[in-house]
């Protein structure tokens, strides 16, 4: 008998059953998050997010990258099995059914290490000079974008697009709408509405042309690319809105531009008929429900620390809109860790 197989006969295998119990889900989640943001800095995971089918050579050419490369990464995907090969055809995969559960666990890992990443690197001199360490280190946009997309698709978004789709409202106008996906959601059920979508990032409103373009609804959304606070002294694009809704954006005006908010949030009441509806997502400081408390305190300290922002609570949003002219605010609690929908009756 050679050595080597003397040496594989010899082999004793042991398996611990406490590692499971010890490590919880955080080596799972870690390596799906890195394996995630590798996939959609390449451009390929958003062939996965629309469920088709993918085969390496045709993915590779559309990424412009190496076919042996894109075979090597979808080869480690389906072995983590976020992908699952597709029967009857050699090499193609498309999304596992848990592909949707995965993006949005990784979100929350990806916003709080990779994208606050500047925050973390130099927290010394955001708590020595914070004022100037927030003109000299900037978070990457685009992981902000996609990490808070990845949270918000489980979380807050289907909430919204759940309570829209429920009003049925005849013109929608969404403020830092993005790439307007929502928009285009509820546009594609609600044949007979219109929408604005409205962001500054003019990358953002690209896309969202694009988006509604391949969405068959480029003839009933209008996208504007201007800021939220343009709203505070010219507000006509929210002429003719029964629903304005807005997430996660107000809290970037507040504190030095609160008067602006208050003058934004006036003239949607104004704009908007009796009955009409304001819907605000956004979070809140240092919820202490059992299940949110610790990423909310992430949230609210890196908000306010290192962002120099300041979170609203609900009874503060309360005031707020009231004070705006509104009859009636409800307050409604999300899936995501310190997100609250404010629905605020005209």
């Amino acid at each position: 008998m050679s050595d080597a197989k003397a040496n594989r006969s010899n082999i004793r295998f042991i398996d611990t059953r406490s590692a499971p119990e010890a490590f919880g889900p955080a080596p799972d989640l870690a390596a799906v998050s890195a394996l995630l943001e590798i996939g959609q800095r390449l451009g390929i995971l958003p062939y996965f997010e629309r469920d088709e089918v993918v085969e390496a050579a045709a993915l590779a050419a559309d990424v412009n990258l190496p076919v042996a490369g894109v075979e090597m990464l979808l080869t480690t995907y389906e072995a983590a099995a976020i992908i699952n090969k597709v029967p009857g055809r050699e090499g193609a995969f498309r999304a596992a059914p848990s592909f949707p559960t995965l993006c949005y666990q990784a979100g929350y890992l990806s916003w709080a290490l990779n994208a606050n990443r500047p925050f973390i690197e130099h927290a010394r001199e955001f708590l020595e000079d914070a004022e100037s360490a927030r003109k000299k280190y900037h978070r990457d946009m685009e992981q902000v974008a996609v990490s808070s997309e990845w949270q918000g698709s489980m979380a807050f978004y289907p909430s919204l697009v759940s309570f829209v789709l429920e009003a049925k409202p005849t013109r929608i106008v969404d403020l830092g709408a993005g790439t307007a996906r929502m928009l285009v959601d509820v546009l594609q059920q609600l044949p007979d509405a219109t929408g604005v979508a409205l962001d500054l990032a003019h990358d953002a409103c690209a896309a969202a042309e694009v988006l509604a373009e391949s969405g068959g609804v480029a003839d009933r959304l209008t996208v504007v690319e201007r800021s939220i606070q343009s709203l505070a002294t010219d507000d006509a694009i929210l002429a003719g809105a029964d629903m304005i809704t807005a997430g996660f954006v107000f809290h970037d005006m507040l504190p030095e531009e609160e008067a602006t908010a208050d003058a934004v949030l006036r003239n949607c009441r104004a704009a908007l008929p009796e009955g009409g509806i304001l819907a605000i997502t956004d979070a809140v400081p240092y919820a202490v429900t059992g299940w949110e408390r610790r990423f909310s305190a992430l949230v609210t300290y890196m908000h306010q620390q290192f962002m120099g922002r300041k979170l609203l609570t609900e009874s503060e949003w309360g005031d707020k809109l009231s004070n705006a002219g509104f009859s009636d605010v409800q307050c409604i609690r999300q899936s995501s860790p310190t997100g609250r929908l404010f629905i605020a009756t005209a």
